[in-house]
């Protein structure tokens, strides 16, 4: 039979087999003090361009001139002398209507006027033999005066005739339908043979101007110190016009600011603009709605970095500067944004920033580049005329609604509520 082994035995059996395993599970000392990894990052360069400012808006093609074509005597509309889209000058005819009636109205008017005439030839003839016949007491002062009554009536009869003879050559001008404006000609609402009134609800059709054209667009009240300032500039503040269209964006005019509204919507904080733009190539079009952006001035030299680059925490804004193989947290300023760029201050010309994996970083902590810190393409005025639609100027100065951007506090970025290990 087997004897047990003693309780001090058992005892120092487990110390050792406890000694060993934790001498098994210890750390080297190589791996203890092995630095963190590098965490891979994507850097860009801090480029130094000219920046204009723009005011976004969206807005609505206006004519400047667009008459609805109507008859303004009542007739049977006898020729329609255009086609449904032609060009027209001012005063190029249109249509004509029946005149016959009109015509007959006008003789009859001159044939009165010429009896009255005639008349009045008599009156005159009477009225002179009356007159040497008076200086005689050969007829009465009644029968002279008489006379002379007739003539004067007479006289107002021919004034009268002649008036009607005006009238009518006016209503038989009306026959013939001449454009008021220079414009195109749009559907015609009624065909040859129709008996049109003055009174009719639709006229024949309309004729609309389309070169030169205005965009309407409103801004709100608190860009109306800017609007004054460049009103008053000796030259037009330069306006832009685009279509935005699966995802792509056209221009489609280049004009100028021409007036803004004398007074702001009480309902929408917002006042009324009005641009005018050459339309020779007939891009723009009378009711289309199009993206619009106003230059209200441009920054020289500005320091623009790609907006990923910008980050924010509760302290404002910032940006992860490469030194060496490390960043660091720099606070900036952001003077403005658009949907392509930042303009900011607190960085300077050629700084390699980090341009995403923001959210594994803090301050000093390693980092891997991939590939060289370039500066930023050249934003040149067509490529962001072909980004979404910019913020304002008022939007782009207040740095609390601006997107990214701040120094984190305590290591903290906004991107990364909590610290790295």
């Amino acid at each position: 039979m087997t004897r047990p082994l003693p309780r001090k035995a058992l005892i120092l059996l487990l110390v050792v087999a406890l000694g060993g395993a934790a001498w098994w599970l210890r750390p080297s000392a190589n791996t203890a003090h092995k630095p963190a990894a590098a965490i891979p990052v994507r850097v860009v360069g801090v480029a130094q361009q000219d920046v204009p400012r723009y005011l976004g808006a969206i807005g609505s093609v206006l004519s400047l001139h667009s008459v609805e074509v109507r008859p303004q005597v009542e007739g049977v509309l006898t020729q329609v002398l255009v086609k449904e889209g032609q060009w027209v000058k001012q005063g190029d005819l249109l249509a004509t209507l029946d005149d016959r009636a009109i015509r007959a109205s006008l003789d009859q008017a001159r044939a009165q006027l010429g009896q009255t005439q005639a008349q009045l030839q008599v009156a005159r003839v009477n009225l002179k033999r009356y007159q040497l016949l008076s200086s005689d007491d050969g007829v009465s002062k009644q029968t002279l005066d008489q006379q002379q009554a007739l003539v004067n009536q007479l006289q107002a009869t021919i004034t009268g005739d002649q008036a009607a003879i005006d009238n009518a050559a006016v209503q038989l001008s009306y026959t013939q339908i001449r454009s008021p404006v220079s414009g195109r000609v749009g559907i015609r609402n009624v065909d040859p043979g129709n008996l049109v009134r003055t009174s009719d609800s639709q006229g024949l059709f309309s004729v609309t101007q389309i070169d030169p054209i205005a965009v309407e667009f409103s801004l709100p009240q608190q860009n109306l110190p800017t609007l004054h300032k460049l009103l008053e500039a000796p030259t037009p503040a330069a306006v832009e016009a685009f279509m935005d269209a699966d995802g792509e964006r056209s221009l489609l005019g280049k004009g100028h600011l021409a007036l803004i509204d004398n007074q702001v919507s009480a309902n929408t904080g917002t006042v009324r603009v009005k641009a005018e733009f050459d339309n020779k190539d007939g891009h723009l079009w009378p009711g289309q709605l199009v993206t619009v952006r106003l230059l209200t001035a441009v920054d020289e030299n500005a320091l623009v970095v790609p907006p990923p680059v910008v980050q924010r925490s509760i302290d404002g804004h910032f940006v992860y500067r490469l030194d060496g193989d490390k960043v660091a947290a720099v606070p900036v300023k952001v003077l403005y944004q658009d949907s392509t760029l930042n303009v900011v201050d607190g960085v300077k010309p050629r700084d390699c920033l980090v341009l995403d994996g923001q959210s594994r970083l803090k301050p000093g902590s390693r980092v891997e580049t991939s590939g060289q810190c370039a500066e930023p393409q050249r934003l040149a005025d067509g490529n962001r005329g072909a980004s979404p639609l910019p913020r304002d100027t008022a939007t782009a100065r207040d740095a609390g609604s601006t997107v990214g951007a701040g120094l984190p506090r305590d290591g903290v970025s906004a991107n990364n509520p909590e610290p790295q290990p």
